[in-house]
């Protein structure tokens, strides 16, 4: 009887999960429903699995709304009428439209429009009329011949005493307040689960509309394949031609990367091979090739990481440059045949490359096949309070207090507890479907098969479902990533080859391994600006372990992650760093196969060893495991059948009961938070490219940097490294600079896009003016030659463009707004004379300048000084006491240092309070980093940048200083000068 079921996936209008739903089915009485969700099929194939399980018969079907409104309900006859569905909704979205009024015909959907919405004699076939509860005293008085078109309608859309949620939910869709609320956009109050035999009963005077309701139910059929693969099945259009496609990339890539009389390896590459070929994912691995060869055709660089790195195969291929048999890296890791879920390739590419790539992807795999795959955001926390209190009209004040003080007595009031009676209601229901951040699905199906198709802004066919849902029914998609550090290295390749004519690489990353200044740099921690070790916890932690290694920073690229660091387990592993001889171990396997991290499972390979050469689990066991711990597997019920199997090796074996329950512990502890070996060892390579250039070419890499707009820091942070490299640092010139930072020797043009207000199609414009008939002679052929308003010449005045006039900035100031005068008198349509005009000079008084005008300018319109540094800003000439190169040699001891404050991180201790690590660059240009306590951050507060006077003492880990901080202030500033 239950056409018409919301869960909530209808989002921001249903309350009820999918596991809600089928509970309250079965609870109720029935044995067949229709999920319609609104506008979407999401949850669809999720549905189908779950009612699967659970023993009821679960259809699909969509709910077609315009405006809030009702329009239609479609309901999948079979599988071709579930695609017919998505083939409309996909429709709708592609090209923006409304569903209308009427259904378009469909031939496997029955179609059921709610009472009132149209006459009989407009129905068509396989069409019906949904008749609710209270309808019926309407239809008693009808002629009963057209009962034959009716169908019994209880819509199903929250749970018992759920319908304030349901208002409220609604409230928050339209962005209203709730006593605003359109009804007729609202379910009705009834719209919740009644046991089948009242419904039954309620309806039991018109017995041809329930028989009308089983026939269509009955008709319908939903079976699903969810075990067989869904991604396109063959590369070449043959299984048997894709194996030995595969083979031959192999063996040809092999022949560049290993020795031929590696025999270790020859075997690794032949049994991946086997497996690939076994379980079926040969044309997998030819598609991620393929994408990977048009980048190279392209010039593009690109990383592959994640479990993939694990593969030889891969290797071979040229889509990782790990190395696992070097790093001993197990292929079960990435597949095996135990493993239920799909793994992937993880491909990073350059932010400005994804795009293409992702051209070339849906146009080589078709656009019905290919899709990016899709997510879905929830409520969180604060995203729930602001959403609950805005339709509550609460001011936003009032909000900022309740989320940031929820303990204010301000906060005691009937509002708010209304507020925070909802909160835990609403916690993790899905809010928006969006986009995965990479994931790609190429499907052997047309994609509606299995989900409508969403075409977000970026204007790519996306999937409804996420990856969850992709993997249950046999996806694997491909993780087309976009990082800002690929940007990096590509243009500083082509900066040095455009300014010196070298042709540089970056690729055979072994040979940077061995470099001793790389070494250098690396044990130093002057890695700013690199991929992955430039931030401050980085850059503490290679400097606390002396890094100057590959193997060395591969782990540091591991125990970096949180989980490890909050369980001390990162502190353990750089002690015995420091001091390998001191090192026991649990039981000797951990010797044989831990040695290289001291007997600390910092990877997840490391739990995979642990389990199949200690635990006695075969690999592919091992691997399920792994995932089990991790949460990353869904179904959970293998997980005991493997305990009980590893408990059982380690008695037959002899081990102590309390070892093997010592090493199961942290085996469960370690997975949920270490991090794959074969990423980091990606990571790692990808960190010594960086290092490479940073290292030979400084200035280059510094611009790249700034052109990819940073990384981790701010601008000023990169434009002080470049100064640090010798970089002579130049405002933005109209005739020398272009709209991105450019490096002519040693000088660094800063680009017109540092320019907070300045307009870019504008600067574009001029620029394009000065490539085509030169470089301008003066202010006035400046504004002759270009479309440049007023508001946006005097911002070129102020930031020094015109600086090659050598004229002072106040006497242009006068000049260009005397030129824009005249300018505006003439008539607009402007005629290029045919011989040059001699600009006017214009006789204006001497007007003093100061350079501290200059600076104040500069950090109004770029955000940072140029002319000089915000230290020149500091009333005071103190600077302190000590220097950051002084540190090292200081410790324990107080110290005064003044210093720029350029970022922070705020954490919350174990008991609650918070506490932040802070940033700072001395005067001399150098990083150094600071602990603020809760005590002295309570009374010394570190808010935002800013020049700071910094009291504490020194601590000294391993040779990487810190100030912990007592006291701190900000330097009074001197004025600036126009203000006086």
């Amino acid at each position: 009887m239950l056409l018409n079921v919301h869960s909530y996936y209808s989002l921001r209008y249903g309350t009820l999960s999918l596991d809600k739903l089928i509970e309250n089915v079965i609870h109720f009485g029935y044995d067949t429903l229709v999920l319609t969700d609104i506008n979407n099929s999401a949850a669809s194939i999720d549905f189908i699995m779950k009612t699967k399980e659970a023993g009821i018969r679960g259809l699909a079907g969509m709910e077609f709304r315009e405006d809030g409104f009702l329009r239609y309900i479609g309901i999948a006859k079979n599988e071709r009428g579930f695609k017919e569905l998505n083939d409309w909704m996909t429709y709708l979205n592609a090209e923006k439209k409304t569903c209308g009024y009427h259904a378009p015909i469909f031939e496997e959907v029955f179609i059921v429009y709610p009472f009132g919405a149209v006459k009989t004699e407009e129905l068509g076939e396989r069409e019906y009329i949904g008749v609710a509860n209270d309808n019926l005293n309407t239809i008693a008085l009808q002629n009963p011949e057209l009962w034959q078109y009716y169908v019994v309608w209880h819509p199903i859309t929250f749970g018992f005493e759920e319908e304030e949620l349901h208002r409220q939910l609604r409230a928050i869709d339209f962005n209203i307040l709730i006593s605003q609320l359109d009804d007729r956009k609202c379910a009705k109050a009834t719209d919740f689960f009644i046991e089948k035999n009242k419904l039954l009963e309620c309806f039991s005077a018109f017995p041809v509309l329930i028989e009308n309701t089983q026939r269509l139910l009955e008709t319908c059929s939903f079976s699903f394949d969810f075990k067989g693969t869904k991604t396109k099945k063959t590369f070449t259009g043959n299984k048997e031609d894709d194996k030995k496609l595969l083979e031959q990339y192999a063996l040809e890539g092999f022949a560049t990367r290993y020795e031929s009389y590696n025999i270790e390896a020859k075997e690794r590459l032949a049994k991946e091979l086997r497996i690939i070929d076994e379980l079926h994912f040969s044309s997998y691995f030819l598609i991620t090739d393929d994408i990977c060869r048009y980048a190279r055709s392209r010039g593009f660089h690109y990383v592959g990481r994640g479990s993939g790195a694990n593969s030889i195969v891969a290797y071979c291929l040229r889509i990782t440059e790990v190395c696992p048999v070097t790093l001993d890296l197990y292929f079960e890791r990435f597949l095996n045949p135990k493993r239920k879920s799909p793994p992937d390739f993880d491909i990073d590419f350059s932010w400005k490359d994804r795009d293409s790539i992702y051209t070339y992807i849906f146009n080589r795999y078709q656009t019905t096949h290919t899709a990016l795959m899709g997510a879905m955001s929830t409520f969180k926390d604060r995203s729930i309070l602001r959403e609950l209190g805005k339709i509550y009209g609460l001011p936003k004040p009032d909000i900022d207090r309740l989320i940031r003080e929820p303990g204010n007595l301000l906060n005691e009031n009937e509002v708010v507890n209304k507020v925070m009676s909802t909160y835990t209601k609403l916690q993790d229901f899905p809010n928006q479907r969006t986009i995965h951040a990479s994931g790609v699905l190429i499907s052997e199906e047309p994609l509606t098969c299995y989900s409508a198709l969403d075409y977000p802004p970026k204007g790519l066919p996306t999937v409804q479902y996420d990856m969850y849902v992709a993997e249950d029914i046999g996806f694997e998609k491909f993780d087309i990533l976009s990082q800002r550090g690929l940007g990096h290295i590509k243009d500083c390749c082509e900066l040095v080859f455009a300014n010196t004519g070298i042709r540089i690489t970056s690729e055979n990353p072994k040979r940077f391994f061995e470099d001793p200044e790389i070494a250098t740099r690396l044990k130093n921690a002057d890695t700013v600006g690199c991929f992955y070790i430039e931030s401050p916890a980085m850059r503490q932690l290679i400097s606390k372990l002396q890094c100057d290694d590959y193997l060395t920073l591969v782990a540091a690229s591991s125990i970096i992650r949180p989980g490890v660091a909050s369980s001390g387990m990162m502190q353990t592993y750089i002690e015995r760093h420091h001091n390998p001889e001191k090192v026991s171990y649990l039981h000797p396997v951990f010797k044989e196969q831990l040695e290289e991290t001291y007997g600390v499972m910092v990877y997840q390979e490391d739990v995979m060893k642990i389990g199949h050469h200690f635990g006695g689990l075969d690999l592919a066991d091992a691997d399920v495991l792994r995932r089990m711990m991790s949460g990353k597997y869904r179904n959970k019920n293998h997980l005991k059948e493997i305990e009980e199997k590893y408990f059982s090796y380690c008695k037959n074996k002899g081990y102590p009961q309390e070892i093997a329950s010592e090493v199961w512990r942290q085996m469960e502890s370690f997975a949920g938070y270490s991090f794959n070996k074969a990423h980091s060892a990606s990571f790692a390579v990808e960190s010594y490219q960086s290092l490479y250039l940073k290292t030979y070419y400084p200035l280059e890499f510094i611009v790249s940097v700034l052109n990819n707009y940073g990384g981790f820091y701010s601008r000023e942070v990169y434009i002080n490294e470049a100064k640090r490299a010798g970089g002579i640092i130049e405002l933005p010139c109209v005739n020398n600079s272009q709209f991105q930072t450019s490096l002519q020797e040693k000088k660094v043009y800063l680009g017109f896009d540092v320019l907070l207000n300045l307009e870019e199609r504008l600067t574009k414009s001029f620029l394009e003016e000065r490539f085509e008939n030169g470089e301008y002679v003066g202010l006035e052929d400046f504004l002759e030659r270009t479309d440049v308003g007023l508001e946006q010449a005097v911002i070129l005045i102020r930031c020094g463009a015109f600086r090659f006039l050598e004229k002072e900035k106040k006497n242009l100031l006068w000049e260009v707004h005397l030129l824009w005068r005249k300018k505006q008198k003439r008539d607009t349509s402007y005629v290029t004379s045919l011989f040059a005009v001699k600009p006017k000079e214009f006789k204006l008084p001497a007007l003093q300048t100061n350079v501290l005008e200059d600076i104040y300018d500069e950090v109004e319109l770029l955000g940072f000084p140029v002319s000089g540094t915000f230290f020149d800003l500091a009333k005071s000439n103190y600077r302190g006491n000590v220097v950051v190169s002084d540190l090292i040699k200081l410790k324990g001891q107080q110290v005064r240092i003044v210093a720029y404050l350029v970022t922070y991180k705020t954490v919350k201790t174990k008991t609650g309070k918070y506490m932040k690590f802070g940033t700072f660059i001395d005067c001399k240009g150098r990083l150094f980093d600071t602990v603020h306590f809760p005590q002295s951050l309570q009374r010394y507060p570190l808010t935002s940048n800013g020049l700071f006077l910094i009291e504490g003492r020194v601590v000294v880990d391993y040779s990487s200083p810190s100030v912990e901080v007592q006291k701190c202030g900000r330097m009074p500033l001197k004025a600036d000068p126009r203000s006086e």
